[in-house]
């Protein structure tokens, strides 16, 4: 057991109280495996009476035995043998029984839990996973689901141990009582001191071994995952840093070793306190029961009994009291779990609108601007566009422009601070995002690979649903062939070595055309491509855009790019600065304007130009 500490800095973190958690727990169980609240209880039923069981039919037996009376005693003594050791069988099956078919129960739950989490990620707001506080109390829920005696399934697994050691502190204690209220006593305070010695220990356990090994843990798994990991291989043999890091291991390895020499010296400090303890409370039982059959006449079958009950009630109060510590613990992260389950969002999609049944949509920004959580200024500021239907446009600036910011608002991953956008003159906060999201076909910068098939990552379906005829097309239109004639499996090939050893990884290039593939796949209204072919040389990016732009046809198309030759087929062209909208025309325009756009089109146009003194204004410059 470990300390632990809730982020109470975190304002979306709750605390429901360790009665409240277990209601709760109790009621999860129900919902998922009521079956195991049954083998509960008989296992703690069980596994209490297991404890002194022995000392009352010792009791009884012994009794038979001084007062025999011949063949009748011996028939009296075999049947109480045959019934308690049925007795016995039936105990030791149910506490078996309960131990072994509720442990994978319990995993069975906690499981269904990590599905509510996973659940709940899914269904929140984009927005809402880039603010810190979210993302910390998600975090906090997913180490609440860790498994052993840790959050959720910690609660349920120690939820037996102490209903068994508080069932036996109750039934001992009646009993132990009547043989000498102050034995109780002597017991409690033997049994408290040596608790309190161990939460000593394990706080100096803490902070002297697990709080210093904290950092050295982090130090380990990096030093571990870049000698293994692919990337760093080649620096690490052309500059020699084998003896380099090795060495460093070393010093780690020290430093742990050094902390677990004192950890194990820490704990056999304990076991020696623990044994003396468990050395007073038996002289003292057996003084008490010794007086007992000396001035109280106290049988030989009750000094058995009593001392079986004297010693289950020690023992058992102090699990409870250790337990009861660990059952806080765990309590305490189950709030993080339910913190999060919890968590409350904006509701903003009742009475909601079908979406405009139509080919023809045309967005507008109305005044809209956009700050980010704990940002001095807005992302963007007072955007007023319309983007009419089938028209293709750029967006370009420099970073930080608003450029993203804008295409993610348009996408309603963000909803403005201020300000709106219509779809057809419709507020889009009026349309269910699920209804909304399948308008667009995104093609974003930072492409992200499943460890799925090829087909799969285009489809963004299972095998078993997708078109495949169709998945080809697109990735041979996103300029895949290549690639996929190298492929013995073709679009059946899985995708990274995550989970297939036979896996490939793709180039940057090709992440790139694998998006625009998906794209293509999808065949929704609109295409927004958020500077996709950053990962392509200039020229190889141009004639992607105007292969790209030919095969969506008449569709709605934003494209982001930070070179600004590859956008002069657009139609129009949104130049952003410092979060507004600067200049918004045609190309033509725009370099006639010779304002901003004509500025940062000429300086990038030079790169490019093979003859750049016979070409004016930089209008018919070939990219």
């Amino acid at each position: 057991m470990s300390d632990y500490k809730e982020s109470k800095d975190n304002p979306l973190h709750k605390e429901y109280g360790i009665w409240n958690n277990t209601r709760y727990i109790i009621r999860k169980m129900a919902q998922y495996k009521p079956s195991v609240l049954f083998l509960m209880i008989i296992g703690l039923v069980a596994g209490s009476i297991l404890s002194y069981f022995w000392g009352i039919f010792g009791k009884y037996v012994i009794d038979i035995i001084q007062n025999y009376d011949g063949v009748a005693g011996e028939h009296e003594l075999i049947k109480l043998i045959l019934i308690a050791g049925g007795i016995a069988v039936v105990l030791s099956f149910c506490s078996t029984l309960s131990g072994s078919k509720s442990w994978y129960r319990w995993i069975y739950i906690r499981s269904n839990m990590i599905n509510e989490r996973i659940a709940k990620v899914l269904d929140l707001k984009y927005e809402l996973l880039e603010k810190p506080d979210v993302l910390d109390v998600a975090e906090r829920a997913n180490q609440a689901t860790g498994g052993n005696y840790n959050g959720v399934e910690g609660m349920m697994r120690l939820m037996t141990d102490l209903g068994q050691s508080g069932l036996t502190v109750v039934v001992t204690f009646v009993a132990v009582t009547v043989l000498d209220p102050r034995l109780i006593i002597a017991l409690v305070v033997l049994t408290v001191v040596q608790y309190l010695y161990f939460r000593h220990i394990i706080k100096v356990d803490k902070r002297e071994v697990w709080d210093k090994l904290s950092g050295s843990w982090r130090s380990q798994h990096y030093m571990e995952r870049i000698t293994q990991d692919f990337d760093f291989a080649k620096d690490i043999r052309l500059f020699h840093l084998s003896d380099f890091l090795t060495q460093k291991f070393n010093t780690l390895n020290a430093f742990f070793i050094e902390r677990n020499d004192y950890h194990h010296k820490l704990w056999l400090r304990y076991n020696f306190v623990t044994a003396a303890a468990g050395i007073a409370i038996k002289v003292l039982v057996y003084a008490v029961l010794f007086v007992s059959v000396l001035k109280k006449d106290m049988s030989v079958g009750n000094f058995t009994m009593f001392l079986s009950f004297s010693l289950a009630f020690s023992g058992a109060l102090i699990n409870f009291l250790q337990r009861f510590g660990d059952y806080k613990k765990a309590s305490l992260e189950t709030d993080d779990f339910r913190s999060f389950i919890d968590l409350e969002t904006v509701e903003d999609e009742k009475d909601c609108i079908p979406l405009p049944d139509t080919d023809s949509y045309e967005f507008e920004f109305v005044d809209v601007s956009y700050k980010y959580l704990k940002s001095e200024k807005d992302a963007l500021s007072h955007l007023n566009l319309k983007i009419g239907a089938g028209e293709k446009i750029a967006v370009v600036g420099l970073n930080g422009a608003g450029k993203t910011t804008m295409i993610k608002l348009l996408l309603r991953l963000y909803d403005p601070t201020s300000g709106y956008i219509t779809l057809n003159g419709t507020d889009i906060r009026k349309f269910r995002r699920a209804d909304y999201y399948k308008l667009f076909a995104p093609v974003f910068q930072n492409v992200e690979i499943f460890a799925f098939l090829m087909s799969e990552n285009i489809a963004m379906q299972r095998k078993d649903q997708l078109d495949f005829e169709k998945a080809d097309r697109a990735a041979r239109e996103a300029g895949l062939e290549e690639r996929l004639a190298s492929l013995v499996k073709g679009l059946e090939t899985p995708l990274t070595k995550i989970v297939e050893d036979d896996g490939v990884d793709l180039s940057g290039g090709e992440k790139q055309k694998l998006a625009l593939a998906k794209a293509l796949y999808k065949g929704a209204k609109i295409v927004v491509l958020d500077e996709p072919t950053s990962a392509l040389d200039a020229i190889a990016e141009q004639t992607l855009y105007e292969r790209f732009d030919e095969m969506i046809g008449n569709k709605s198309a934003v494209y982001i790019s930070h070179r600004l030759a590859s956008t002069r087929f657009c139609d129009r062209i949104a130049m952003f600065e410092d979060g507004q909208l600067v200049e918004c025309d045609s190309h033509e325009k725009l370099m006639a304007l010779n304002g901003k756009y004509a500025n940062m089109f000429n300086v990038q146009a030079q790169y490019y130009r093979e003859h750049p003194e016979g070409v004016e204004n930089g209008g018919d410059e070939n990219a």
